[in-house]
């Protein structure tokens, strides 16, 4: 089975068993890698970053805005 079968058929599912087959998916993929020092302390640092100023964010659109905008469409 290869993986462009698989993702035809995942999207095919109703939104929500979507979501929780992503969830389901990024927890293996995070419990069975283990990080190294270098990307752990990066993680600890942007999670910092955050909880110091927790209203300097930007919205999952304006993200894809900046990207499009910066590396086309």
């Amino acid at each position: 089975m290869d993986s462009e079968y698989v993702l035809k058929e995942a999207r095919a599912l109703p939104f929500a068993e979507q979501v929780e087959l992503c969830r389901n998916l990024w927890n293996d993929i995070v419990h069975s890698h283990e990080l190294s020092p270098g990307e752990a302390e990066v993680i600890d640092r942007r999670l910092q970053e955050h909880l110091d100023h927790p209203d300097d964010i930007v919205s999952l659109a304006e993200a894809k805005a900046r990207l499009d905008a910066k590396y086309g469409k």
